[in-house]
């Protein structure tokens, strides 16, 4: 294919990202194994992996620079994990790869029946501290960046590498699987969140996502989105908008978001129902000015579905490259919901992610730009 015929290349294309990488062994089973059992599998793959490693492959793929901060070990596993991210044209320089030790790896098992996998994590060791960075080096990984992601982990180094991020005025996002040690520092700096479908309540202790919605808001008054991903059930998204008018409706977020919820159609590709920009009220909260979305997940047969291993990493990959193509938002969600399905088709959380070619995203979401 021409490569005219590909989704732009933003002006600015550097990311960089800081978290987790690994190896991960995956195996595909009939049924999942009952205790005491053997099991044959149908399928089997050793494949990178690690959320920071997936969605820097996705976003690569999609046409950005990332830069990739982590730690492995230099054993046979880390140094193929490495030839694979910079076949991906993924920047590893920035790497810290210790002599001794091991690098992480997940066991991960699918169910072909009730297509859901199982994940076995072994962390590495030993793991990055922030005196793995020196200055100058963290300096040069944020050289020219136009964003900085973080899934939360090592928190030392998140920490220090995102203290630095923020004083050069790189935009932060965070993508958050559950509450996690270093997290309440890390937020405040951060103006982009994804998180799973029971963080925001985890996290805020509100009665319902849409009313978590609001108080994350107004906890971290820099965001300017928070999106919860709900797997085969789409994603919802908040931005925080300027209330520029003192006329605006006052709306109570769970209501909007129940009559937004009734206007989904029939489609089997990914689509948006977006609110006006209202002021959303949570009692006993407070309230919010934005715009409330639902985002749907691309309906995929079941017999198309071979594995979901990384199909949240995939959605963040997607943003990350919306964010840098200046995406409108009510173009981010579906692009990126069909970016995870796509993954959804093959074995492993890279085997399925698309290209910037891909012929869809070309078609659809290219002249949107």
């Amino acid at each position: 294919m021409s490569s005219d015929y590909a989704l732009p290349i933003p002006q600015n294309r550097v990311i960089v990202g800081f978290g987790g990488v690994g190896v991960d062994l995956l195996a595909t089973v009939p049924t999942f194994p009952k205790p005491d059992s053997k099991n044959r599998t149908t399928d089997l793959k050793v494949q990178g992996g690690g959320n920071t490693g997936n969605a820097l492959t996705c976003a690569a793929r999609l046409g950005l620079k990332p830069r990739i901060i982590s730690k492995i070990a230099n054993d046979p596993q880390g140094r193929a994990l490495v030839e694979e991210l910079e076949a991906e044209g993924i920047d590893t320089s920035f790497m810290v790869i210790s002599k001794e030790g091991t690098t992480p790896f997940s066991y991960i098992i699918i169910d072909n029946q009730t297509k859901t996998r199982t994940c076995i994590f072994t962390e590495g060791y030993p793991k990055m501290i922030p005196e793995d960075l020196p200055r100058p080096r963290l300096l040069s990984a944020l050289d020219g960046a136009k964003l900085a992601y973080f899934d939360v982990r090592m928190p030392e180094t998140a920490l220090l590498i995102a203290h630095e991020a923020f004083n050069r005025k790189i935009p932060i996002l965070v993508d958050v699987e559950r509450p996690r040690e270093g997290l309440d520092e890390l937020l405040p700096l951060t103006d982009y969140v994804i998180c799973s479908e029971k963080f925001p309540q985890a996290w805020t202790r509100a009665s319902t996502i849409p009313r978590a919605l609001v108080s994350i808001m107004l906890r971290l008054p820099r965001l300017k989105f928070v999106i919860v991903t709900l797997g085969k059930n789409g994603c919802i998204m908040l931005e925080q908008l300027a209330d520029e008018s003192p006329l605006l409706e006052e709306i109570d977020i769970d209501s909007d978001l129940e009559s937004l919820s009734k206007s989904k159609d029939d489609s089997t590709m990914p689509t948006i129902i977006a609110s006006s920009i209202t002021r959303f009220t949570a009692e006993g909260i407070g309230s919010v000015c934005g715009r409330l979305s639902i985002g749907t997940a691309e309906k995929i047969p079941e017999s198309e579905i071979i594995d979901t291993t990384g199909a949240g990493d995939a959605f963040v990959g997607a943003i990350l490259y919306a964010i840098c193509a200046n995406f409108d938002p009510r173009a981010m969600l579906p692009f990126a919901s069909y970016v995870a399905a796509a993954n959804c088709k093959a074995l492993g959380a890279r085997s399925g992610l698309p290209y910037r070619t891909d012929p869809y995203l070309v078609s659809v979401f290219a002249p949107r730009w």
